[in-house]
């Protein structure tokens, strides 16, 4: 008698093996049976004829270390397959952390993140001061899929050094010893591993960089050795690309993180995005892993799966926003009827005849509000169905010029109606997915970057699953698209193993039973909407799917029919443990 039985469906396990139509049995969250016409009877059986069955999707680049305090739904994510996601990344998170300094830590993932600062400080319970007894309040907690974490690098900076380590000084080697005791710790308590951030854009609200950014090759491999003494765990980094060019990674930033790989024989991920300022750098950085790794590091590039950059609209952020009557507008009116004033003839004159502006609000997007020819090349209306893949006559620019209108005005109009647009500032350098593609299928990187719960009112990343299985691996027209086993593995065992969870990723006799059904004709992507559903009435935004038939997490049916269905099996994951 099984638990579960998920019969006459199309398998496609995860391993990049070919998909075969078959049977899933599972008993006590575990799968005990994969192939055709499994005998016995279960206490549930789902029929899966004419849907694809997938392992559960295992998201390692998210930021719920802050929502995962509060919700235990853990949406955008739980609505696109996802069955295990990874918190810390980028260096930032709020643990370990002493008394009174709760504030700093807040700012720090509101600046690098947009997180409101307003939801933090309503939803966050601090229960904890170090690493451990964070991983111990996310332990009594229930989930609707399971949750991991790294140790991230700026608190733990601030945890040893305080404000030299704010002000990113050069870490003593006490610094250093103090730092891996705390790492050791966190990575026997059961931290998948360590992040840090390089990034010149990530910066606090006042404008600093994140404590960890100028950190020595020294310093960063003296936490590696802890971590890999420790019992291991993977090294993620946000690397540091050059300054005024938008180049991207540099191929120096390769070679020193290759050499903390082979110093403290640790696997080290990092982001690879086509730049607009270098759009041909990534084939050079995916060379040099290559070249890295058959040396004796192990690199593994996260890529994404669509353009990315931002989602411009009213709700959002948008090229308007510095304008002195939209600003006093948006402050005095709920967003229906701001979109209502914005249609007046008038209220479109004055804010489009308005050039002398103030203070940026929101000084990282700045350039926004100063958008130039090319950079309206790269607007485009998403439209219903999203289209993430556009021409050049579709961007803001390419419509201004067929209908002789101004850039300015074309803008206008699509924000005053309502729709967000796609502004595709990385990854869309050429205006074709087509390095994407050849990202997405190099043998040494896995997906990433869906910042799941993070920059909660310009993207909704987190429904990469979706985009990948539809776009990638059934409706691209433009391209070539990837197998259909490609991008199951890709997003499924590929990144269990980089992050350790090596008991999960695959349909598999003795593998945890964390499985989606799909209806895979059916699945779509819908337009992403704003909500106000955060803490204190914070706005975020989520792009809803069709198509998810079940999702199973430990045996349990989280999902039905993309509905959640109140059961919460999910719980944290401690590696090694």
């Amino acid at each position: 008698m099984f638990d579960l039985k998920i019969i006459g469906g199309t398998v496609v396990d995860g391993t990049g093996r070919a998909r075969f139509v078959g049977d899933v049995a599972v008993t006590d969250g575990t799968i005990v049976a994969v192939g055709t016409d499994i005998s016995g009877e279960a206490a549930e059986t789902i029929d899966a004829t004419g849907c694809i069955v997938t392992p559960g999707f295992v998201d390692i680049h998210t930021h719920y270390d802050g929502q995962a305090t509060w919700d235990p739904v853990l949406d955008p994510s739980a609505s696109h397959g996802v069955t295990t996601v990874v918190a810390g990344n980028c260096g930032v998170g709020f643990a370990p952390v002493r008394p009174g300094e709760q504030e700093r830590l807040v700012e720090l993932m509101e600046g690098v993140e947009d997180i409101p600062g307003t939801a933090l400080h309503e939803g966050i319970q601090w229960e904890w001061e170090t690493f451990p007894e964070y991983l111990d309040a996310l332990a009594r907690r229930e989930y609707a899929l399971d949750v991991a974490a790294f140790i991230p690098h700026a608190p733990l900076r601030v945890y040893v050094m305080g404000e030299r380590g704010v002000r990113n000084e050069p870490a003593t080697a006490d610094d250093i010893a103090e730092m891996a005791e705390h790492v050791a710790a966190a990575i026997r308590a059961g931290a998948v591993g360590f992040s840090t951030s390089r990034s010149l854009n990530h910066k606090d609200l006042d404008g600093e960089l994140v404590p960890g950014t100028f950190a020595s090759a020294d310093e960063l491999t003296g936490l590696a050795r802890a971590m890999v003494e420790a019992g291991g765990g993977l090294f993620e980094v946000v690397p540091m690309g050059e300054t005024g060019d938008d180049r991207g990674m540099t191929l120096g930033e390769i070679e020193m993180l290759a050499h903390v790989s082979k110093e403290a024989g640790v696997p080290v991920s990092f982001l690879v995005v086509q730049s607009m300022g270098a759009p041909d750098l990534w084939r050079d950085q995916l060379d040099a892993v290559r070249r890295a790794n058959a040396d004796g590091a192990r690199l593994i590039p996260q890529v994404a799966a669509r353009p990315g950059g931002m989602l411009l609209g009213v709700a959002s952020y948008h090229g308007l926003m510095r304008r002195p009557t939209f600003r006093r507008l948006e402050d005095s009116l709920p967003l229906d009827e701001l979109l209502a004033e914005m249609r007046r003839p008038e209220v479109k004159a004055a804010i489009l005849g308005e050039d002398d502006l103030p203070a940026d609000p929101h000084r990282q997007f700045e350039t926004l509000t100063e958008s130039t020819p090319y950079m309206f090349g790269r607007m485009f209306p998403l439209g219903d169905p999203p289209d993430y893949e556009p021409t050049p006559e579709q961007s803001i620019a390419g419509i201004a010029e067929a209908t002789g209108r101004d850039p300015w005005e074309v803008l206008y109009d699509h924000l005053a109606a309502g729709e967000l647009l796609l502004g595709a500032f990385t990854n869309y350098a050429q205006i074709t997915q087509d390095p994407l593609a050849e990202m997405l299928d190099h043998p040494d990187t896995v997906v990433g970057l869906s910042d799941g719960g993070a920059h909660v009112k310009m993207i909704c990343d987190a429904s990469a699953p979706t985009y990948l299985l539809t776009h990638w691996a059934r409706d691209r027209s433009r391209g070539e698209r990837l197998p259909l086993e490609t991008v199951v593995r890709k997003q499924a065992a590929a990144t269990a193993e980089v992050v350790g969870l090596t008991d999960r990723g695959t349909i598999e006799v003795g593998k945890r039973a964390d499985l989606n059904v799909i209806d895979f004709d059916r699945l779509a992507l819908h337009p992403p909407r704003s909500v106000d559903d955060l803490p204190a009435g914070g706005r975020r935004v989520l792009q809803d799917a069709t198509g998810y038939v079940a999702t199973i997490v430990h045996g349990v049916v989280t999902r039905r029919d993309g509905v959640d269905t109140g059961a919460r099996p999910g719980r944290l994951v401690r590696a090694g443990h």
